[in-house]
């Protein structure tokens, strides 16, 4: 009974020592915490976290850098003055993503693009138009890439905010040759349009039933001089893509509607014509570069380019 009884001490004295140690324990940390020892072993611990997701992060970008740097070679184009701001976007955000390939595009027009095109001196022809027939009877692919409006635009004293279709061309054929005839000023007007061969021109004198009856003031070689031009001639009309409308100029309204891209999608705006870019051969046929392009711009990324630059994307 006496050794039970020491043995039974003994576990309480053990139990009491254990205690002991348990709350001085717990005061030092408690103390250490007040004196911000603690929190040098929290942040430590939170540099140690950051540094692993650093890591893991820069292991990411280096995986993902390595699969993009695989990829090189060069990409051309030629063609469409509309589709400049398109074109740039794209070849600026295709080469930040694969450093190794080199994107180039130049403003030649829609048909001068084309015959680049099929003489082999570019892999990419940019048309903002339908391709004829006679141009995809020498193999070339009409490749839609987006949708683009054709707005069409007057100097900002302008006092007419719409117009009807059938008076639309009638300014265009030299039948109204006065903004006072459609409820204006007392002004002439100022028929401003793009040089023959231009992809806006044959897609709106085709839109509007208009082709080769238009009466022109001035026939100029880009979009840009046609938004220069009308922004500073008073009583100037001109057609222009939409996605370079900007605050120089006024865009009318057609029939009512205004020319946004949501009127487009819903079929209420019928200035409208296709950003073709235009391969020899099928895609499949060209060189990697090429393919990846197209690809990309088929992304969630390189639609995001495409509605970047005011433009309706084709699903």
């Amino acid at each position: 009974n006496k050794m039970k009884k020491r043995k039974k001490r003994g576990k309480d004295m053990k139990n009491r020592v254990k205690k002991m140690v348990a709350i001085l324990t717990a005061a030092t940390m408690v103390a250490a915490g007040v004196m911000g020892c603690g929190s040098s072993d929290t942040n430590a611990d939170a540099n140690n976290s950051n540094d692993n997701t650093t890591q893991t992060e820069s292991q990411a970008t280096d995986n993902n850098t390595a699969d993009n740097t695989d990829l090189s070679g060069s990409v051309t184009l030629a063609g469409s003055t509309s589709m400049e701001k398109l074109a740039n976007a794209m070849n600026e955000a295709f080469m930040e993503k694969y450093p190794n390939v080199s994107a180039t595009a130049e403003f030649t027009g829609s048909s001068a693009g084309i015959e680049s095109l099929a003489a082999g001196s570019v892999d990419i022809g940019d048309a903002s138009r339908a391709l004829s027939d006679d141009e995809k009877g020498q193999g070339i692919v009409e490749n839609i890439v987006a949708i683009d409006g054709i707005a069409v635009i007057t100097d900002t004293d302008n006092t007419i905010t719409d117009i009807k279709s059938e008076d639309l061309a009638k300014v265009y054929t030299g039948e109204i040759t006065n903004w006072k005839d459609l409820g204006g000023k007392d002004e002439q007007i100022v028929v401003i349009g793009r040089e023959a061969g231009s992809g806006t021109r044959d897609a709106f004198e085709e839109l509007m039933d208009v082709k080769d009856s238009c009466k022109y003031a001035q026939e100029l070689d880009s979009t840009g001089a046609v938004m220069a031009k009308v922004a500073s001639t008073p009583g100037a009309i001109g057609y222009v893509s939409l996605d370079v409308v900007d605050d120089t100029v006024k865009a009318f309204s057609l029939e009512g509607v205004e020319a946004t891209a949501d009127n487009i999608k819903a079929g209420n705006y019928f200035l409208s014509r296709p950003f073709v870019m235009a391969t020899k051969g099928e895609i499949s046929e060209q060189s990697e570069a090429v393919q990846e392009l197209f690809k990309y711009l088929a992304s969630d990324e390189g639609k995001q380019v495409i509605s970047g630059v005011g433009l309706i994307t084709v699903d």
